[in-house]
């Protein structure tokens, strides 16, 4: 079977597979259905300085193929985290992806100040939430304004500690934005968090979600995140990128590695399948094995190369199953 190690900047995982922000808090939920250290590690909901409360309800909204959530960033905030979430993570040996968010500059410094001293893997700055209050606070629309928040949080984290900005599909150029974090020192970047988008419920003639306007997430966007991770991989192609989007299977997974993702998070699945991380792995491994890879590392931007390029590579490869 296939090497499944791979790397997120200074990050060694034994597999490519995580899950995603904001999909199952810090993986407490998960942890009845499989052993959470198992995976490549766990990415936390995003952290805030205080408690939040969030949006109003309703706040999520199937549509097809997909999902609309209004969370708003509900969550304990940084003390609860470190407290409790972060030592069960611990005690657990999963490896801690902690994702953090504020609605300025410094908030994200002081996040980073606090997580500095304890058993942090990776920090995921979240500047590209789509369903907060003010739509001008979201910092990945501006390369400018996303620079500055992942500069910040590069010099304020520890310096053993990979810092990946996590980018919105909603801008025009994501190459532009991503270039901007890169020479703001980012060791990686995250795509994509969700679309912004709405649903009318016709039974009410309102808006589905008391917020009005959500994250897209699920099936649907796929082919927008693997887009994006393949104009990114284009642009930035010595920067490891963590690649999410309507991850549903093994198939999956293995297209957004050829994009050229390092590593993908598994979100919107384990909610009619709680099992989905550990299954898709197990896929991917497959998948892996039936196209010849013989590790991660080889299938990672892989259709990135010509045609020629790849016979090259694959000269011991007598029976290639397409994608």
């Amino acid at each position: 079977m296939a090497d499944l190690r791979t790397s997120l900047g200074r990050l060694q995982l034994p597999n490519p597979v995580l899950t995603a922000s904001g999909c199952a808090a810090a993986g407490k939920e998960l942890s009845q259905f499989f052993d959470v250290a198992e995976l490549g590690g766990i990415v936390t909901k995003s952290i805030m300085l205080r408690p939040r409360s969030g949006r109003a309800t309703p706040r999520m909204a199937e549509t097809p193929s997909g999902m609309l959530n209004s969370i708003g960033l509900q969550g304990p905030g940084i003390d609860s985290f470190l407290a409790h979430d972060l030592p069960w993570l611990r005690e657990r040996g999963a490896r801690a992806v902690v994702s953090i968010a504020g609605r300025h500059t410094d908030e994200y410094v002081a996040l980073a100040k606090r997580l500095y001293n304890h058993p942090v893997d990776l920090i995921e700055v979240n500047i590209s939430c789509p369903n907060v209050e003010s739509r001008g606070q979201v910092f990945a629309c501006d390369p400018i304004a996303a620079g500055r928040v992942i500069s910040a949080v590069r010099r304020a984290a520890h310096p053993n500690v990979p810092v990946f900005a996590k980018l919105s599909p909603d801008v025009t150029d994501i190459g532009l934005i991503a270039r901007a974090v890169t020479d703001a020192g980012a060791d990686g970047i995250s795509l994509i968090n969700t679309l912004l988008g709405m649903e009318i419920d016709l039974d009410t003639l309102q808006p589905a979600l008391g917020g009005v306007t959500g994250g897209l997430s699920g099936p649907a966007v796929r082919p927008v995140a693997l887009r994006c991770v393949w104009q990114v991989h284009q642009t930035v192609p010595h920067l490891p990128l963590l690649g999410m989007g309507g991850i549903m299977t093994g198939q999956d997974a293995l297209r957004f590695l050829l994009a050229g993702a390092s590593a993908v998070s598994v979100g919107t699945a384990v909610f009619h399948d709680p099992g989905a991380p550990v299954r898709i792995l197990r896929e991917l491994n497959a998948e892996l094995d039936a196209r010849g890879f013989s590790s991660v590392t080889d299938a990672i931007g892989f259709a990135h190369k010509s045609p020629q390029q790849q016979a090259a590579l694959r000269t011991g490869v007598t029976h290639p199953v397409s994608v």
